[in-house]
């Protein structure tokens, strides 16, 4: 009788490849959110990302490809993972419109959370930002804040493979570490999302959340979090109190079965062709 218990499934190794693609996505996609904080008001730049989301669409696209080709040449992997990448965000769009427009509650993050723990950051990545794209296409959210959605839910879904605590941790200590950081993120992804539209939206001059134009980036910062905490803390709340909720009474039987589902894929074994037969 064989009692050998089954080899612990790993998240996705990123090598170095895998760590340029993301570093250079990553650093196009800080540039896009925070270039208004830093712009010369008189420097004649588009006053709002209707203008520069079709070029970070057009940029975004073909760097999620490079990050799915370089994970695949640096771990080993086959068709198998992408089609589970395929198959995940396809889930993954389709809940979202279960709590569209339902005070921040959006059970897609909680999916996100346990694939980004299981796929690994570089896959994480692409996965939410895929499940971005193809949630926008099926809800009719295509604007030009989609390529800053694709991004944020590209970091956090990428954090969550990123969590340490070495991939040996199961059990609820595991889903705690899980509930805290999908918590967290939860909020500064509506942080984030938020600064994507503030300096051309938000903002009461009366009150001091309006972003002014050639202040000090630390003076337009501390407006921003006034204006971040009166306008959308609490959306953010049902966001993060959802994924909280959720990893801790049905993340583990999720968790067990993607792990299931990458151990019986065998991603990353080798493959050895026979020689003839005599």
């Amino acid at each position: 009788m064989n009692t050998t218990r089954p080899k612990p499934s790993r998240p996705v190794r990123l090598g170095a490849r895998s760590v340029a693609a993301l570093l250079l996505v990553s650093t196009i996609g800080v540039i896009a959110f925070g270039w208004p904080l830093l712009a010369d008001p008189a420097s004649g730049l588009s006053r709002d990302h209707s203008q520069d989301a079709p070029w970070l669409l057009s940029a975004l696209l073909p760097l999620l490809v490079a990050v799915v080709v370089a994970t695949i040449a640096d771990a080993g992997l086959d068709a198998k993972a992408v089609a589970m990448l395929g198959v995940l965000a396809a889930v993954g769009a389709a809940l979202r419109p279960l709590g569209a427009g339902t005070a921040g509650l959006e059970p897609m993050f909680f999916l996100m959370l346990l694939s980004g723990r299981v796929l690994g950051p570089g896959f994480g990545f692409v996965l939410g930002s895929v499940t971005m794209f193809a949630s926008a296409l099926l809800t009719g959210g295509v604007g030009p804040w989609m390529p800053f959605q694709m991004l944020s839910l590209g970091w956090f879904t990428m954090g969550a493979g990123l969590l340490p605590g070495a991939w040996r941790l199961r059990g609820r200590a595991e889903l705690a570490l899980l509930a805290a950081y999908g918590c967290l993120a939860a909020f500064l992804y509506g942080l984030v999302m938020n600064l994507q539209g503030w300096p051309y939206i938000g903002g009461d001059a009366a009150t001091g959340t309006s972003f002014v134009p050639g202040d000090p980036l630390h003076e337009n910062l501390v407006r921003f979090l006034v204006y971040y905490v009166t306008t959308s803390l609490g959306w953010d709340l049902g966001r993060a109190t959802l994924t909280v909720v959720l990893t801790l009474t049905v993340g583990g039987t999720l968790l067990r079965a993607l792990r299931r589902a990458t151990r019986r894929a065998a991603f990353e074994a080798q493959v050895r062709f026979a020689g003839p037969q005599r």
